[in-house]
């Protein structure tokens, strides 16, 4: 049996993902019996049957399951080899892959990477709104922002900033429930936070204890919902301080019991070091990051 086609590990991946032969196939642009194809022509290359048919549609197998990281990289390496070959030419131009946290993504960087287009125009940015430690490693990104600091050896990595986090809430809430006069009395009031820990929660429940999820009238993993919840007066929740100033009528709550700091962090892999396109970015996002904890009051 000849090694297997990479259109069908495509396949396999899209059908993995959506379920169904005909989701796949509007997915990346083909007929469904062509994706029928591809998939039974894997099966019988690896002889594995990596899906269970049904009218409900195609449910993968263990086996499936197993592969599915190791497609997931070869898609990560062939995305990174077409931005690198895209990249090839004089000045810096191609596409950088770039991630972020949600809220650094959406409230932070567009200036940045609008002044970064006007500067070098045929430069392209795909920015991914995500948090996770291992895609540089993968390939799934060039760029990576980081609130912590990554300890992977083959990433280059600068520490950029230390942003300030603290209690808001909006004066319509304020105005209504009062201001909180200590740490006890956020107990009688709407909390705004996170439905499942992680190390960063975890670590601040160290120094407040308070912090529970089961104290939190609203619940969110999404950090742009819990910010959208502040500003939309539901409760008090945590903010960074820079976006805070951004926004008419947010207030600090108890500034001198409740104050973090976010260490922040620009990361690429090493074998990027001498890609301009990505040089560029690093520094640009670098720059601009800094300049984000400084406006901080």
């Amino acid at each position: 049996m000849p090694e297997p086609h990479w259109e069908w590990y495509r396949s396999f991946l899209q059908v993995l993902e959506s379920g169904s032969l005909s989701a796949a196939g509007r997915a990346m642009g083909l007929a469904q019996p062509t994706v029928g194809r591809h998939i039974d022509g894997l099966e019988a290359a690896l002889g594995l049957q990596l899906f269970t048919r049904s009218s409900d549609g195609f449910a993968p197998t263990e086996a499936a399951h197993e592969l599915h990281p190791y497609a997931a990289s070869m898609a990560a390496t062939a995305a990174a080899m077409r931005r690198v070959a895209d990249s090839h030419g004089a000045g810096v131009r191609g596409t950088v892959r770039l991630t972020a946290s949600e809220v650094v993504g959406v409230e932070v960087l567009p200036p940045v990477l609008a002044q970064l287009r006007a500067t070098h125009p045929e430069l392209r940015i795909e920015l991914v709104l995500s948090n996770a430690v291992d895609d540089l490693l993968r390939r799934e990104a060039d760029v990576a922002v980081r609130m912590f600091r990554p300890q992977q050896e083959a990433l280059v990595a600068r520490h950029v900033a230390d942003i300030a986090l603290g209690l808001y809430a909006h004066e319509r809430y304020l105005a209504v429930h009062g201001m909180p006069q200590s740490p006890e009395e956020l107990a009688m009031h709407s909390l705004i936070g996170f439905d499942r820990e992680n190390a960063f929660i975890r670590k601040m429940q160290q120094q407040f204890p308070m912090v529970t999820r089961e104290a939190m009238a609203f619940r969110s993993d999404s950090d742009l919902a819990q910010l959208a919840a502040i500003r939309a007066g539901f409760g008090i929740g945590v903010c960074q301080s820079a976006l805070a100033t951004r926004t008419s009528g947010l207030v600090r709550v108890l500034p001198q019991a409740f104050s973090l700091k976010l260490d922040t962090w620009v990361a690429m892999h090493e074998d990027l070091r001498k890609s301009e396109r990505c040089a560029v970015v690093f520094k640009a996002v670098a720059q601009g990051l800094a300049a984000h904890a400084t406006s901080q009051p």
